[in-house]
């Protein structure tokens, strides 16, 4: 997840670093990772070269030259400003915002843009989710010409995420995978898999305290063991997002989070004879 190499920007806990979002290609190259999930937030949005052809190219021209890509854009700008927003102007905005998200992102080949449906975006009620819908509707169009996914994270229970997926009913709409929400939630990730597991196509690396906050990779109530299981059964062919907890600085908290992630992965290939 971008920034989290970096020292926080302005004390955000998550946001686009602006001044500095280009040197964190070659730290991330320097760890062997291939990809950079971007933020869309929503203080500067209009800052974050996403929101430019001139800023999209510059992210192509750093991401060939540092092997390290970006294909995936985690849009918090919606959790503050929602599609269903219950006023206009903030609906109207939002709606042109995503439209040139949209656009711009194929340009550079990005292929999901995660829309977070949680905290104050949330879909606490069944009015809630209509107007979701209604909003989203009329971009599904520009969504299959454009071949872009939306992902949806929401804080819903599967079955009625589940449902809401079959009301949008789009190939098109699809899912984003939290690790660390679900398990905040208290969510059984093999009751998740059952309900969207094939739809799933980002899935963020993250640990939570059942009912709690953010904690390093392992100290929370995520069971990582069984989401890889899920993840195998399911055949699921995207990305992995570390969105782990972070510090002030960032790097190194990051770097023995990645350390064990990758001994876990290793030791479950190993037991399953990979």
């Amino acid at each position: 997840m971008q920034g989290r190499l970096l020292p926080k920007y302005k004390g955000r806990y998550q946001a686009h670093p602006i001044g500095y979002w280009e040197d964190e290609f070659e730290i991330a190259a320097s760890l062997g990772l291939d990809l950079i999930e971007f933020i869309l937030d929503y203080n500067d949005y209009e800052e974050n070269p996403l929101m430019s052809l001139s800023g999209c190219k510059e992210i192509e021209e750093i991401s060939n030259q540092s092997g390290v890509h970006v294909k995936t854009v985690c849009a918090d700008y919606f959790m503050e400003a929602p599609l269903h927003s219950t006023d206009l102007n903030v609906a109207t905005l939002s709606a042109a915002v995503l439209r040139e998200l949209i656009l711009n992102s194929q340009t550079i080949g990005i292929t999901d843009i995660i829309i977070p449906l949680v905290d104050q975006s949330s879909l606490t009620t069944l009015e809630c989710q209509d107007r979701f819908i209604n909003a989203l509707t009329p971009f599904l169009i520009d969504l299959e010409a454009q071949n872009v996914n939306l992902n949806l994270e929401t804080d819903l229970d599967p079955s009625e995420f589940r449902q809401l997926l079959t009301q949008i009913d789009s190939k098109r709409v699809l899912v984003n995978y939290d690790t660390g929400n679900s398990a905040g939630l208290g969510y059984d990730p093999e009751q998740e898999f059952a309900a969207y597991g094939s739809q799933i196509t980002d899935i963020h690396i993250k640990d939570r305290v059942k009912g709690g906050s953010s904690v390093c990779l392992g100290q929370g109530s995520a069971d990582f063991a069984k989401i890889f299981k899920c993840v195998q059964n399911y055949g699921y062919p995207g990305p992995f997002i570390m969105q782990a907890f972070r510090d002030d600085e960032g790097l190194e908290i990051f770097k023995t989070q990645l350390t064990w992630l990758r001994s876990l992965i290793n030791s479950i290939d190993e037991s399953n004879g990979v």
